[in-house]
């Protein structure tokens, strides 16, 4: 500690002890004068001014956050409030460095966040760069410590993807099952809307079937019908607030039409229903122009089966971006799904991508309550898989 400015001592405490209210500048410059002679009880708030601090500048928000780990590092350990500001401090870092593409030192963060214990944040990480191994080892641990609840099943469905990303597919299909009864529970109890137990289902049906055990998806498929079926004729009576579920299960089933993950080249935590890092979500969605041009080209060219693969990577980007909006929801989505579902019945001799069109345009029509029309397409679509299981796989794109 260097020699304390007495001065400034007592301005800082008539500021804080003043009747009126300080600007966020003039409180953090009082609680770093303070926190030079009483850090115990200062750090923390000043920990707290450095984050509170607003800038549309990223150099400037990762200057803050790092002063701010800086200062919560310092705190003792025993302190009560140190795991509050420190975890807080460093997910910020952590979240400002990846939005300046330094992944690096990002990963390095994260890496002192799970040694704190906040792994959960370093999982979603790994998964991005493709470490999926790694990052399922780390959900394991978390979902089976107490991270899996009623009130979320997302513990599950991330390390479900991550297992599935390490091709280790029955484990994630385990996994998925159990997901699957909970989701099925609660539904039964009127606890959760039977619309996370629908997508749940048809997204198992294309895990099996992408594993080679189509009869696994056909069973799967069918109990989807049916529960959909109930909907159809009952409605859901915890309809609504449960489209980021929708989001998730369909990015996620858009994975293996993607590039694969690397750290110099992150995809999504395909998975996970937020906590993308910055430059990973920046050049997924960054994509979006240079696909709709390509789409437009093939589009030209008379290329349906590339158009309809393109235009469903489309989708998934569109749905990432606004999918979990209830504004213009139909609206901004409905287009695609449609479209999707013509160009797919322009190819006769393809029922497996029609399948698989129909199947989307199902579960968005189930996201947007429409379960109906949602009951119309799935049921198209399972005779349609069920007559292409009984003959010869054809080529072609993923199954439903």
């Amino acid at each position: 500690m260097g020699t304390i400015d007495h001065d400034a001592v007592l301005r800082a405490r008539v500021l804080l002890l003043g009747s009126g209210q300080p600007g966020r500048g003039e409180l953090l410059d009082a609680y770093r004068v303070l926190t030079e002679v009483s850090p115990k009880a200062y750090a923390p708030k000043l920990v707290d001014a450095l984050l509170a601090m607003d800038s549309r500048d990223p150099a400037v928000r990762l200057a803050l956050s790092a002063a701010a780990v800086e200062v919560g590092r310092r705190i003792e350990a025993g302190s009560p409030a140190r795991e509050r500001v420190l975890s807080r401090a460093l997910t910020t870092y952590q979240w400002d460095l990846f939005a300046l593409g330094r992944r690096g030192e990002g990963r390095a963060v994260c890496e002192e966040l799970a040694e704190e214990g906040w792994s959960g944040r370093l999982a979603t990480v790994l998964a991005e760069e493709g470490r999926f191994r790694e990052a399922a080892e780390l959900n394991e641990r978390a979902a089976r410590s107490g991270g899996v609840s009623e009130q979320s099943l997302s513990p599950l469905l991330e390390w479900a993807a991550n297992l599935e990303g390490a091709g280790l597919h029955d484990a994630a299909s385990d996994v998925f099952r159990e997901l699957i009864d909970v989701a099925r529970r609660l539904a039964d109890e009127q606890r959760t809307s039977t619309a996370m137990l629908t997508w749940a289902l048809v997204h198992h049906a294309r895990m099996r079937e992408a594993a080679g055990h189509p009869e696994q998806a056909a069973t799967a498929r069918r109990e989807a019908l049916t529960v959909l079926e109930r909907l159809a004729s009952r409605g859901d009576s915890k309809s609504g607030g449960y489209r980021g579920e929708w989001v998730t299960l369909f990015v996620l089933s858009g994975r293996g039409d993607e590039p694969a993950a690397s750290a110099a080249s992150p995809m999504p935590p395909f998975g996970t229903e937020g906590g993308w890092s910055g430059d990973t979500r920046n050049a997924f969605l960054g994509a979006l122009p240079g696909l709709e041009a390509q789409a437009a080209a093939l589009r030209e060219a008379g290329r349906l089966p590339e158009l309809v693969d393109t235009q469903r990577r489309i989708g998934i980007r569109v749905a990432a971006r606004h999918g979990d909006h209830p504004y213009l929801f139909v609206e901004r989505l409905g287009p695609h799904f449609d479209d999707g579902v013509a160009l797919a019945r322009r190819l006769p001799d393809d029922p497996a991508r029609l399948a698989r069109a129909l199947t989307d345009r199902s579960m968005f029509f189930v996201a947007a309550g429409t379960y109906r029309s949602a009951y119309a397409d799935l049921a198209e679509a399972v005779t349609l898989a069920e007559v292409r299981s009984a003959g010869s796989a054809p080529r072609g794109a993923s199954p439903a």
